[in-house]
């Protein structure tokens, strides 16, 4: 497989009604010192301003697609098969790069990896820092990470995830609310080599999640666990997470 010197790096931002807070993620992408960017939006035919705050920076975005479509995972596989580039990143339209540099050090800290991955800074509703998402979650980032580090669950955040395109399967849609931790774990069982960059990457927006799409994600959670790990692992490894997560709501 031939790589490139400077490869192409494909960010893919999917957004839906998203004109409160897509400007600032669009102005951290064109910010970026990195020269070999591919900025690709994925549009679900928002019924707010989200195209006219996409607007003035049109020139600077290779893609926009705008159009229905059958949800969130649904429109990151447009948003994949649009990219050219030979590395992908996915940054939510609420999301936004750490800094300008980010891309650039990343992609300097290893030479041709296949998976470059870092931390992500949870923020909160004003855009404020709450803290590093291994400080809010029981879930730290592994030093190596492997197919089998997310055993217990996703220890990496998508945002802080960079893949090349030609190892990263399409999003599988049976999952309406877990197929990032699928596609993740496979992603890393087709990757050979895979670079801690020690860097943080992103900003993230805490969101709440619904109690009914809490339940759903534990279900799809086990399933996808299970099909990867073994029932009876999984099972064990369930337990551990349901004490963890028990204790740290009891203190």
């Amino acid at each position: 497989m031939s790589h490139s010197a400077n490869p192409v790096v494909s960010i893919i931002t999917v957004c839906y009604n998203a004109g409160k807070y897509i400007e600032a993620t669009i102005k951290s992408v064109l910010a970026q010192t990195y020269p070999h960017i591919e900025y690709v939006i994925v549009d679900g035919a928002s019924k707010d301003n989200t195209l006219e705050v996409i607007a003035p920076y049109r020139s600077k975005i290779h893609t926009l697609i705008s159009e229905k479509d059958k949800g969130l995972y649904d429109a990151m596989n447009k948003g994949m098969k649009a990219a050219t580039g030979e590395y992908l990143l996915f940054l939510n339209a609420d999301d936004v790069l750490a800094d300008e540099n980010v891309i650039s050090n990343m992609m300097q800290t290893c030479h041709n990896a296949d998976v470059y991955y870092g931390e992500a800074m949870f923020m909160d509703e004003e855009g404020k820092d709450i803290g590093l998402r291994s400080e809010q979650t029981p879930h730290k980032v592994p030093e190596q990470l492997t197919w089998k580090s997310l055993k217990y669950g996703m220890v990496v955040s998508h945002q802080a995830f960079i893949v090349r395109r030609s190892l990263s399967p399409l999003y599988d849609l049976q999952y309406k609310v877990c197929a990032d931790i699928d596609w993740m774990i496979r992603c890393l069982k087709n990757a050979k080599d895979i670079c801690n960059t020690h860097i943080v990457v992103a900003r993230f927006r805490v969101g709440g999640t619904s109690k009914q799409r809490q339940q759903l994600a534990w279900k799809e959670r086990y399933r996808i666990l299970s099909h990867f790990y073994g029932h009876l692992p999984n099972f064990m490894h369930h337990l551990f997470i349901g004490m963890r997560y028990f204790f740290s709501k009891r203190y």
